[in-house]
């Protein structure tokens, strides 16, 4: 019965769950993208000698990761209006904002785990420290970064789904809005489990590829 059910409001609303499964893709990618790239920049400050860049990364990383996402999200949204400071797109900003704590850990721990004869060896041949790191360095160290990146892009597509709370159209938010239709609570939220789990799935199978790469 339950199949049935499912397969009725796939065929009837398939609309519906489509634009919010391409919007959580869209949230999804603009989050890892600039999270990478600021997450690099912060770890670089994490891992800086010159103190005041190292502290102020510390508590960027310690303070996002220890402050629910939903709370940012809220604070972002609700809050800097309220001091005259609008952004255009809440959601991926508020997200990228913490991905970027996270993979900052994560390149940090991958860059240390190189050993650090390869740094000294790199200087030694007239390498600088910039060059060594970029040249040397960060080769070795992807293969530690991209399986905990590509955890991390999974987490993102599930996470994504509380941006609903604030009206952006994701796939909760659709599925919210078929619910509300039919009153088939466990039918739609069956079809939104699966449908996070093919992005995750996919999303997890495209990074195995990647590492064996």
């Amino acid at each position: 019965m339950i199949i049935q059910t499912i397969g009725k409001l796939i065929v009837r609303y398939h609309s519906f769950f489509e634009e919010g499964i391409v919007n959580t893709l869209i949230i999804a990618a603009f989050t890892v993208f600039f999270g990478t790239i600021f997450g690099t920049l912060m770890s670089s400050m994490r891992m800086s000698k010159i103190l005041p860049l190292k502290w102020l990364a510390v508590a960027y990383i310690e303070f996002i990761r220890g402050t629910p996402l939903m709370v940012q999200l809220m604070f972002i949204f609700y809050g800097l209006p309220m001091v005259g400071f609008t952004l255009p797109d809440i959601s991926w900003i508020a997200m990228s904002i913490n991905s970027c704590a996270y993979v900052a850990e994560i390149i940090r721990s991958g860059v240390q785990a190189v050993d650090v004869g390869q740094m000294e060896a790199a200087r030694s041949v007239g390498f600088s420290h910039s060059q060594a790191m970029r040249l040397v360095v960060l080769p070795q160290a992807i293969k530690n970064i991209l399986p905990a990146l590509g955890n991390e892009f999974v987490t993102v597509i599930k996470e994504s789904s509380i941006v609903s709370v604030i009206g952006l159209a994701d796939l909760m938010f659709r599925t919210n809005d078929v619910i509300a239709l039919t009153f088939k609570s466990l039918a739609c939220l069956a079809i939104a489990a699966l449908c996070y789990f093919a992005m995750t799935f996919t999303g997890g199978r495209l990074i195995a590829l990647a590492e064996r790469k």
